[in-house]
């Protein structure tokens, strides 16, 4: 009877150890905000005038009377509520082969690309968190 007493004792600490040590380990903790940042590189010659991205507060944030072939953006630090993040960005070519190429950065990873091709650029893109 005292045998079966240990045995009984043993086989539940072995089993509540064994219970309570696969339990799922949360050692990474939650990220909070994301830094985003939106770059635009037309074609040479080609002229990139306005862009309009998520600010990550609920809002867009236009850029007016740009020029040049590139553009980036500020950074944005995006809360990790916010779902999505998205950008357009338009541009004039000098010809029909003309490209304009728009990305989302995320954390200092290319995550999302638009690309357009023509006189007449307009790219956008978007990206999920989830």
């Amino acid at each position: 009877m005292k045998n079966i007493k240990h045995f009984l004792s043993l086989t539940l600490i072995l089993s509540l150890t064994f219970l309570f040590s696969c339990k799922k380990d949360n050692d990474t903790p939650a990220v909070t905000t994301h830094k985003v940042v939106y770059k635009a590189v037309a074609s040479a010659g080609s002229s990139i005038g306005i862009a309009v991205v998520s600010d990550g507060k609920g809002g867009n944030e236009s850029f007016t009377s740009l020029s040049g072939s590139t553009w980036t953006s500020p950074e944005y630090t995006v809360p990790s509520s916010v779902i999505a993040v998205a950008a357009a960005v338009s541009a004039t070519g000098t010809s029909a082969t003309s490209t304009l190429n728009l990305q989302i950065w995320v954390d200092g990873v290319m995550k999302s690309e638009g690309k357009s091709t023509g006189a007449v650029l307009s790219a956008n893109a978007a990206y999920s968190f989830q």
